[in-house]
């Protein structure tokens, strides 16, 4: 009956690729993982984040590939392994067989990573294994123990494969996170810049008291009081824009997107950009 339940997932997906398939597989892969998660006490002291969260419960329209979440309050001695061993047995009971890595390194936020090849070889697909055999679902689970100050949450609801909620930050606060990624990321992520317009078309704010504590925190103003407010991320934001090679950057997104989407991707430039900056609130 669980195996089940998860080829219904599939199929409502209507997959038109192999890698369409993939993904959607890796996101029913986290819904499963979200909701065993909210079996033990995780949420008590954890919040979802990252684009995942965005797709899953705000509607972000591209695939996402991690779980990321931070604590509510810094934590070095936080230990992820017995929720790890909860979700690994609820994986189980819908035809995972999961082996987990422990990438974790002293001092930095946890790493884990979760991967199966197994539930491929028991629902039916229409892509995958055409061409080749059935690659390792991978997700990489990471958890920041010591996370900026002034981040906000709220509770949210999954009702696959079970009713279940989740603590997520709420939808500024993701934006002030997104904005953290966009100015101080060692290296261009072109999917950072597919989330900004979405945050920018839906007209979200900033959450600026979490934006200016993590540029404290890290990146090339850390340890500096910086006037974290519009004015400033809309320069800091429009020099990273200008000189950008929008032809490369919009490579890394593209199989994250649904092929029905790819012909939007065709329009990132300077000046698409710059117009959606304006838009900040």
């Amino acid at each position: 009956m669980s195996i089940k339940l998860i080829q219904e997932r599939l199929n409502s997906y209507n997959c038109r690729s192999e890698l369409e398939e993939e993904h959607a597989i890796r996101e029913i892969t986290q819904e499963v993982a979200l909701a065993a998660l909210s079996r033990t006490e995780f949420f008590k002291y954890g919040v979802f984040q990252g684009g995942t969260c965005l797709r899953i419960f705000y509607g972000l329209n591209r695939f996402s590939e991690d779980l990321d979440f931070i604590l509510n309050e810094p934590n070095p001695n936080f230990k992820l392994q017995p929720h790890l061993q909860s979700l690994a047995r609820e994986l189980e009971t819908y035809g995972y067989k999961v082996d987990i890595s422990d990438r974790s390194e002293a001092n930095i936020a946890v790493r884990k990573a979760f991967k199966d090849d197994s539930i491929g070889k028991v629902l039916q697909l229409n892509h995958i294994g055409k061409s080749g055999p059935f690659r390792k679902i991978r997700i990489k689970l990471e958890i920041d123990t010591n996370p900026p100050s002034g981040s906000q949450s709220e509770i949210k609801y999954l009702d696959f494969p079970f009713v279940s909620s989740v603590t997520v930050q709420d939808k500024p606060s993701l934006f002030a996170g997104k904005t953290h990624a966009l100015l101080c990321r060692e290296y261009i992520k072109g999917r950072d810049w597919y989330d900004f317009l979405w945050y920018t078309s839906q007209r979200i704010k900033i959450n600026y008291d979490f934006l200016a504590s993590a540029i404290k925190q890290q990146g090339p103003w850390k340890g500096q009081d910086v006037n974290v407010n519009l004015d400033w991320c809309k320069t800091e934001l429009g020099n990273i824009i200008k000189p950008m090679d929008w032809k490369t950057t919009v490579e890394d997104v593209r199989r994250f997107v649904r092929v029905t989407e790819q012909p939007s991707l065709d329009l990132w430039s300077k000046e698409l950009f710059l117009t959606q900056l304006e838009k900040l609130k």
